[in-house]
């Protein structure tokens, strides 16, 4: 596994490093003049009052006054920002032409979140995105983009039908979960591929580009939006550890390139942050034929376990709440996958309601309610449930709870993303609208089940018996009794 910096030395194990330069769009080489996409193609775009302020720079060319139509036929990969302002995506477009509609390719999508309606904005490069290209939306609107750019076996951020399918429909849970690295725990041994590493924001007319650096291992995921920065996970095949490295800070700098963290044995897939502070991470490692949920203390460079609930199960860890302390796993503990929730840091064990056991449907966490302090009982999670040929439907429930709140899903769901701020509703994103759900009411107890009065039966007295006195002798009545 090599690294590409520009130059500035990295970060010793376990720190952090100090925070980054702005932004220079001077050495942007994309333009909008390179790319037939134009910010005014898309329908669901508005011309500038999306952009996020640019440092001064060149002008970019301006777009052809002939430029085609771009339509917009799917969008995968639709991440939310940690905040809950931006999202982005990869979508794929579509040219109209004399003999129907073209294919345009892939590009990059930012979302802005935070208005009265979504509405999205284009990036795109020099050439079309590839399908596993990945994206992450920092909180200050700058997107930032993994490509591959030469062999490897990543396809991080592709979205794959088979992973929101029921495991009797597709493959199994574990398999959906952890990936192209099946095939090196299969016994292949995918050749490392080199990914680069960019920062695209609107400028003008054009795209800016801040490249931050570059990455190259066998495997290279962008980690879910961390409440500071953004880091990725780089797995070596060939060295079987998982390195761990930030790749810019809060402010989108790139700070000269990634920085190491620290490196953890085995290959590491999933990653749930634990705290609102970015401190401790949750990683899926794939060790000794067995994938057990460890937890990353950032600030010390230290591995601990987190989920053993058996020596022979897998316990993956899909979310976690940090206000609550809610986390929901998936593990094989009970003979077979199977959700199942817990508390962090809790000495009770972990729970496998038979509510989250749809039959024919894929249960899928995508959000949990925050600002449920230290109650993981009445903290509400939504599910994305998925079937088999069928539109995806949202189940909300409570872990005090045993029932499923079943609510309708938008038919347009960028899904499985959702965005569940603090002290405000639970949003679905689509393309027109953010899709508002309350939390299912309490439900009332019940009348106070009072064991049933005993009733007391008379007993039949046995007969009175008569009872002679016998007195004494001397103490008899003399007097004749008529």
């Amino acid at each position: 596994m090599t690294v590409d910096t520009t130059g500035t030395p990295q970060a010793p194990l376990g720190t952090l490093p100090a925070p980054f330069p702005p932004l220079s769009p001077a050495s942007s080489p994309l333009t909008r003049a390179s790319s037939p996409l134009t910010r005014a193609s898309s329908p669901l775009t508005r011309a500038s009052s999306g952009a996020v302020p640019a440092p001064a720079g060149p002008p970019a060319a301006a777009a052809p006054e002939d430029a085609p139509t771009v339509h917009v036929r799917r969008r995968i990969g639709f991440t939310i920002s940690g905040d809950g302002s931006y999202a982005a995506c990869l979508a794929e477009a579509t040219v109209p032409s004399d003999e129907g509609e073209g294919g345009g390719g892939w590009f990059v999508e930012r979302w802005s979140l935070d208005g009265p309606e979504p509405y999205a904005v284009a990036l795109p490069g020099a050439q079309p995105e590839e399908p596993g290209t990945q994206v992450l939306p920092l909180p200050d609107g700058r997107v930032l983009v993994r490509r591959e750019v030469g062999g490897g076996n990543s396809r991080a951020g592709e979205e794959r039908e088979e992973d929101h399918l029921p495991e009797e429909a597709g493959p199994s849970a574990e398999t959906a979960a952890d990936g192209p690295g099946r095939a090196a725990e299969a016994g292949a041994d995918p050749a490392p591929g080199h990914h680069d590493l960019s920062l695209l924001y609107p400028s003008g007319t054009g795209t800016g580009t801040q490249r931050i650096g570059g990455l190259t291992g066998t495997e290279v995921r962008l980690l879910p939006p961390a409440p500071f920065g953004a880091f990725a996970t780089c797995y070596d095949a060939g060295g079987g550890v998982t390195s761990l490295w930030q790749l810019c800070d809060t402010g989108g700098g790139s700070g000269g390139g990634p920085a190491h963290v620290l490196t953890v044995p085995g290959r590491c897939t999933g990653g749930v942050w634990l705290d609102r502070g970015g401190r401790l991470l949750a990683l899926d490692r794939a060790l000794d034929g067995r994938t057990k949920a460890v937890v990353v203390d950032l600030h010390v460079g230290q591995v601990s376990p987190l989920l053993q609930l058996t020596e022979d199960s897998d316990d993956r860890l899909l979310l976690a709440e940090p206000d609550s302390g809610l986390m929901i796993v998936r593990s094989d503990a009970t003979g077979e996958p199977r959700l199942g929730w817990g508390v962090l840091g809790s000495r009770h064990p972990v729970r496998f309601p038979d509510t989250l056991r749809v039959a024919g449907a894929l249960l899928s966490p995508v959000a949990a309610q925050p600002g449920q302090i230290l109650t993981p009982e009445a903290c509400v999670v939504a599910f994305r449930s998925a079937v088999p040929g069928g539109a995806a439907s949202l189940a909300l429930w409570r872990p005090g709870e045993r029932r499923l709140h079943w609510r309708r899903a938008p038919a347009d769901w960028l899904g499985p993303a959702a965005r569940w701020l603090p002290r405000s509703p639970l949003h679905l994103p689509s393309p027109t609208a953010l899709h508002a759900y309350d939390v299912p009411p309490v439900a009332a107890p019940g009348p106070l089940a009072l064991p049933a009065p005993r009733v007391l039966r008379a007993r039949a007295l046995p007969p009175a018996r008569r009872t002679l006195a016998v007195l004494p002798l001397q103490k008899a009545p003399l007097t004749p009794v008529a």
